[in-house]
């Protein structure tokens, strides 16, 4: 009696499906081991450009505001003291 040759790596359908996914493909050609990329696909992509675009006015904001206060107190620290 023989026993049948392997058929290989036998996938389920499901199996099949999560394999052949983009992301699946993608980090194949990354060399992971497993199909997964972390990130994705952001549901609400135009809010979360408009809170970046917030955000960002915000830091350009606190940049100017530190270096001009920087300069504010020194120049009010050099009148005081006469220049010293």
């Amino acid at each position: 009696m023989t026993t049948p040759a392997p058929r290989g790596n036998q996938l389920s359908d499901a199996d099949y499906e999560r394999a052949t996914t983009e992301r699946a493909r993608h980090a194949r050609a990354r060399g992971l081991a497993a199909p997964y990329i972390p990130g994705g696909e952001d549901p609400e992509a135009e809010a979360t450009a408009r809170r970046e675009r917030a955000l960002m006015r915000l830091l350009i904001v606190m940049v100017v505001a530190i270096i001009t206060g920087g300069f504010a107190i020194s120049i009010v620290g050099l009148i005081i003291t006469g220049g010293r």
